[in-house]
């Protein structure tokens, strides 16, 4: 699999433009900490940066319509409905989403990371089967650390597990999961090039 066909592109951009793709997500968890002043704010913060995003088009695919649906029914529960229920829940409901999203796209053959691997790898390796197993696989980890932190997040929400230790392991798959995102593409590469 070749990547960097493109003058401006390589994983290492791949990997940003997705990482930049979960900026919504980033904010919302940043912001929505510690009181429910903070919870509204994260969640308009994010469904406005969804929404800003999509338009400016920086953001596609599934990962940008489960933030503009999840955001939108979140604030609308939240600061419409005043919903306890769904304050309690979000960090279940938010990481629920991605990963069914996520699982979806592996579902239907179409994952998700194609979509940013396809941003700056030349049109003729896309319908290439080793292109298409390393977003497979790409995808399958993201939809894997998405449903841990969705366990992770009910059991902090039972109590179960510490936050301290619940937020400690869903960070560290986060950025295992982007670790591997930019180091396999690499390492597929050499290996072929290697052949």
């Amino acid at each position: 699999m070749e990547f960097p066909t493109r003058p401006h592109g390589g994983p290492a951009v791949s990997l940003v433009k997705l990482l930049v793709s979960f900026a919504p997500w980033i904010a919302f968890l940043i912001i929505a900490r510690d009181s429910m002043a903070r919870v509204e704010i994260g969640l308009v913060a994010a469904l406005a940066l969804s929404v800003v995003m999509a338009v400016l088009k920086l953001h596609r695919g599934v990962i940008m319509w489960v933030g503009l649906v999840f955001f939108t029914a979140a604030t609308v529960a939240v600061l419409g409905f005043h919903s306890v229920w769904a304050v309690r829940h979000l960090g279940v409901l938010a990481n629920g989403a991605l990963a069914l999203g996520s699982w979806i796209t592996l579902a239907i053959g179409k994952p998700f990371t194609l979509e940013y691997a396809r941003a700056h790898t030349d049109p003729s390796k896309w319908n290439n089967p080793q292109f298409i197993r390393v977003n497979v696989l790409l995808t399958s980890v993201w939809a894997t650390v998405f449903t841990v932190n969705a366990v992770l997040a009910w059991t902090m929400m039972k109590h179960l597990l510490t936050e301290l230790a619940g937020h400690t392991a869903s960070y560290v798959t986060l950025i295992g999961a982007a670790v591997f995102t930019s180091w396999y593409p690499k390492r597929v590469r050499a290996k072929r090039s290697a052949v």
